[in-house]
């Protein structure tokens, strides 16, 4: 794996990712198997939904947890579904999306820094 190009400090400061709960988990509508996801990023963001590789998961290990995701990046196509955000995950041993959330209760909503 290769290191990506270094960004200046002003780039990083617009990336905006925030901490939000896992409220519903359904079968999305896409080929391979994904589920879209609607995470609460609290009273400033609202709802958002992403479509996502986590069937490795059951729907209902994931109602509830603290999901990170970029939320300042658009709405992009997936299949027939959209996604609102990106979640951030890192790679399993066996290369499955793991989220990345916390142990601690945090505010939905709340911008990570």
């Amino acid at each position: 794996m290769t290191i990506k190009p270094q960004v200046d400090f002003e780039t990083f400061l617009s990336i905006d990712i925030r901490a939000g709960k896992v409220i519903k988990v359904e079968d999305s509508l896409a080929r391979k198997p994904t589920y879209r996801i609607t995470v609460d990023f609290g009273p400033d963001i609202g709802e958002k939904v992403t479509v996502a590789a986590l069937t490795h998961y059951k729907k209902e290990d994931l109602l509830g947890i603290t999901m990170l995701g970029l939320v300042n990046v658009g709405s992009r196509k997936m299949s027939p579904e959209k996604s609102e955000f990106l979640f951030l995950a890192a790679p399993s041993e066996q290369g499955e999306a793991i989220p990345l959330t916390t142990l601690d209760p945090v505010k939905f909503g709340g911008e990570v820094y």
